[in-house]
């Protein structure tokens, strides 16, 4: 059983910056092999939102309108670590930030679908 652990959620007042890391433990390697991972967000009353995107191999990145930019995502591949460094952090910012793994190669990296592992989030909350 492959599990994700999100950390480094917090409040902050609008302007400053805060470090999400998402590790992922369990069964790696020969049984679990990962293809990218991903931050999704979801904020009271909406629906959960793609945010970043990084392919594992190529460490190519993919960012959302809102928060390119502002936000970098970045990962250790020998660890299974991944980092959403989000800066000028914004009220509208405030949500659960959830990161994904995607196990099987999917191309969806923007989707919910594309992803079969989920942690269980992180409260960033945002002052004005």
């Amino acid at each position: 059983q492959v599990q994700l652990v999100e950390s480094g959620g917090g409040l902050v007042q609008a302007g400053g910056s805060l470090r999400l890391s998402c590790a992922a433990s369990g069964r790696t390697s020969s049984t679990f092999r990962i293809y990218g991972m991903g931050w999704f967000r979801q904020a009271p009353g909406k629906e959960r939102e793609f945010v970043a995107a990084i392919r594992w191999h190529t460490a190519s990145e993919y960012y959302a309108e809102s928060v390119r930019g502002r936000f970098t995502i970045s990962r250790d591949n020998t660890k299974n670590t991944m980092n959403l460094q989000m800066n000028s952090l914004k009220p509208d910012d405030t949500a659960n930030y959830y990161c994904a793994a995607d196990q099987r190669g999917s191309s969806r990296y923007s989707l919910e679908s594309g992803y079969g592992y989920w942690g269980q989030g992180t409260q960033v909350t945002v002052s004005s």
